[in-house]
This record gives structure tokens, sequence and C-alpha cells, in this order.
């Protein structure tokens, strides 16, 4: 696992030249991030990875010679320590599941913000999953029903039934407001109870909570 003080060693691989370029300047001046080397296919992706042993990588899916599907599987059996983040299009939801099937820890959408993008590579990083802010409830359900499972069976959290009463709220998209308005909590009250859930479910947004919810049956759609 990664101390706080290590940087982050990444590799990008994606077949369109300006994303690459574009994302090297998104990331020139963050500090505790390194990218090693950029790779235009995946067998590129795969001979990059056996030199350097990055921390993460972060692939496009859809990519000429070899996809980053397969890049993926090859990469899971061979170096199980490198987390391997998605980039994908809105339109992608078959295909970001192959890749969390693959072995994928993560996914983000390619025009994702810089924050979130700096997020999801630290939290790869620490071997936790990393599902995008902007995932909807579709993907949510496709990613639940899935055979893409990151949780420890092992680990049940035990939920109050007032948790599982937000937790319900949160899969049926009601921002804090509406939740507070409806078990007539105050605003503050709700943000601890998300707080805790994000916590309880080893979740970083809305999109984790969901997918441990529909695994778990606690909602059900």
């Amino acid at each position: 696992m990664k101390t706080p003080y290590a940087p982050v060693k990444i590799i990008l691989a994606d077949d369109h030249e300006i994303f690459r370029d574009g994302f090297h300047s998104l990331l020139k001046n963050q500090t505790g991030i390194v990218l090693l080397a950029e790779a235009a296919n995946g067998q590129q992706l795969v001979t990059l990875t056996a030199k350097h042993l990055p921390d993460v990588v972060l692939t496009d899916i859809k990519m000429p010679v070899m996809d980053g599907i397969e890049a993926t599987r090859i990469i899971t059996e061979k170096y199980p320590q490198v987390g391997i983040i998605a980039l994908s299009m809105f339109n992608d939801d078959k295909l970001i599941i192959d890749m969390l099937e693959a072995g994928a820890k993560g996914y983000l959408i390619k025009n994702a913000h810089k924050t979130e993008i700096i997020d999801a590579i630290n939290t790869v990083a620490q071997h936790n999953q990393y599902y995008c802010s902007a995932t909807g409830i579709k993907l949510t359900q496709l990613i639940a029903n899935s055979r893409f499972n990151p949780n420890d069976p092992n680990s049940k959290m035990i939920f109050s039934d007032k948790e599982k009463e937000v937790i319900c709220l949160i899969c049926q998209e009601f921002s804090n407001k509406e939740i507070s308005l409806a078990l007539h909590l105050s605003i503050r009250t709700i943000e601890g109870y998300r707080e805790r859930i994000l916590q309880k479910t080893n979740s970083r947004n809305t999109a984790g909570i969901v997918v441990y919810a529909i695994r778990n049956n606690i909602f059900i759609p």
C-alpha cells in the first residue's frame, strides 16, 4: 500500500495524442503524482507496465492493436498490484462492465474534472475501487449485477433502520434536502448519515453507495 508521502506512479494509455497531451498538461504541476510513460494502444501499455511497474494505470477502453479490456486482463493476471482505471465515454456502460470484470478497480468519464481524476488516482493507488461521480442509475445497477465484486464478502456491515431509510432515498437520487424533508430531520443530520454510510460502504460517492446497497439487498430497484 502507498504511504502518504510516496508519489503515485502512473501510466496513461489512449490512442488520441491530443487527449494524452491534455492529460499531461493537467498533471504537469500536480505534486504527489508522477506520469512515467504514455501508450497509444493496449500492447504498448502491457509492455510499459512490465517495464515500469506503476502504481496506477489509466487506460482508454477502445484502442487499436489491443483494446483496454484485453490489456487489463493481462496486467491484472501478471501484475495484480497495479490498479487500473478505465477511461470511458458516456455511452460505454457495457464496456465499463467488461473492464471491471477484467480487473479494473474503477473508471472515469473522459471529461471528468481534474479534482476527481486526482481523487480517483489516489483512491485506486490505495487499492480501493472508484466509481465516477457522473455514474447514472442504469450503470450502477449493471455494476451491482455484474461479476465485479470489490467488497470483502466476509465483512458485512450492520446498518440501523434509519441508515437503511437514508440509503434507499439516496438510491432514488434524493438530495440531502429532499431526504431531510422526507424523514423530518435536519440537513446537517442527513449529512452526518451520508458521511457514515460512505465510510461503512467504503464508498467515495453516491454511485458506490448504490452499488453496495443493491448488492447487499438494502435497496431493490
